[in-house]
C-alpha cells in the first residue's frame, strides 16, 4: 500500500464522494460525472488519481470502461491505523 497516494487520494471531498458513489455501485466515468457539476476531464483526473492509488480498478465492457471500489485497500489502511493506536493503548495501561 502507498500509504501517502492513498491519504492524497481520500483528501478531496470529491473523490471521497465519487469512492462512495462506487460503495453503492459500479460506474462508468460517464454515469459518475451526471452524479456531480463537473466536466468529464475534471471527472477523468480524479479517477485517475483514484486508481493510482489502488482504491478503485477499471474493467473494459465493451466500449465502456467501468470502474469499482477496491475495499482491500481500505482494509490495509485501516489495519494500519488500528496497530499504531493499538501499541500506544497497550503501553499506558
Amino acid at each position: 500500500m502507498a500509504l501517502n497516494q492513498t491519504l492524497k487520494a481520500i483528501s478531496d471531498p470529491i473523490r471521497r464522494a465519487i469512492l462512495e458513489c462506487l460503495r453503492q455501485q459500479d460506474m462508468t466515468a460517464g454515469a459518475i460525472s451526471e452524479q456531480f457539476d463537473l466536466t468529464p476531464a475534471t471527472v477523468s483526473y480524479h479517477l485517475k488519481l483514484l486508481r493510482e492509488a489502488g482504491l478503485i480498478s477499471q474493467t473494459k465492457d465493451k466500449n465502456f470502461v467501468i470502474y469499482s471500489l477496491n475495499a482491500s485497500v481500505f482494509e490495509e489502511l485501516l489495519t494500519w491505523i488500528y496497530q499504531l493506536g493499538g501499541d500506544s493503548h497497550e503501553n499506558k495501561n
